[in-house]
């Protein structure tokens, strides 16, 4: 049987936010700890803060790899400029690092199927270049997952989406790459808006 966290408890939250959040918690409960327990004991005091400096260690290592704000923007930037056939094998080489089998489509909905673990799922990115994507080619993509009979669908993006879009990725379960996950799926871009690097 697998472990899996709650998604609401302490350390679940604490695996979503800086690292020096739950480095803070575990000094803090390592000092309680000692302070409370008495004189020959207290180096057993510093334990209570251990599981909270294991999940400052995990998050400092996963933040590590995150770019900033700033570069975030820089590379979305530059993707917003690459030509469909640039971009789409920027999506195709990362999805192939990262352990899927890809095969290009001629869909309206999406751009390409994908395999990993047993699971299929569909992906579109041709829009990449909208600034604000709407409800409605979210929609597109949702009745071809249907269609198909896949597991996902994911849309991709180096814009933002609308409140309703993102209401209705979330109803429907579409994973939404843009932002930082989009930069931390390419990583290094092999092209810039002149070619070939």
């Amino acid at each position: 049987m697998k472990f899996k966290m709650a998604k609401n408890s302490v350390f679940a939250q604490l695996l979503r936010a800086n690292w020096y959040v739950s480095g803070f918690i575990g000094v803090l409960m390592g000092l309680i700890g000692v302070i409370s327990m008495p004189p020959g004991y207290r180096l057993f005091g510093t334990i209570m803060g251990i599981p909270f400096l294991i999940v400052c260690f995990i998050r400092f290592r996963q933040q590590w790899d995150e770019p900033g704000p700033m570069r975030t923007e820089e590379v979305l930037q530059k993707m917003r400029k690459l030509t469909w056939d640039q971009f789409s094998a920027e999506i195709e080489v990362a999805l192939l690092r990262d352990g899927f089998a890809v095969k290009r489509i001629d869909m309206q909905e999406a751009d390409f199927h994908i395999t990993a673990d047993g699971k299929t799922a569909l992906v579109s990115c041709r829009r990449w270049k909208v600034p604000n994507t709407g409800i409605e080619p979210l929609r597109e993509l949702h009745k071809a997952v249907v269609r198909e009979g896949v597991d996902e669908g994911y849309y991709v993006t180096a814009g933002e989406y609308t409140d309703n879009a993102l209401k209705f990725a979330s109803e429907k379960k579409l994973k939404l790459i843009h932002d930082m996950p989009l930069v931390k799926l390419l990583k290094e871009l092999r092209y810039t808006e002149t070619g070939k690097v």
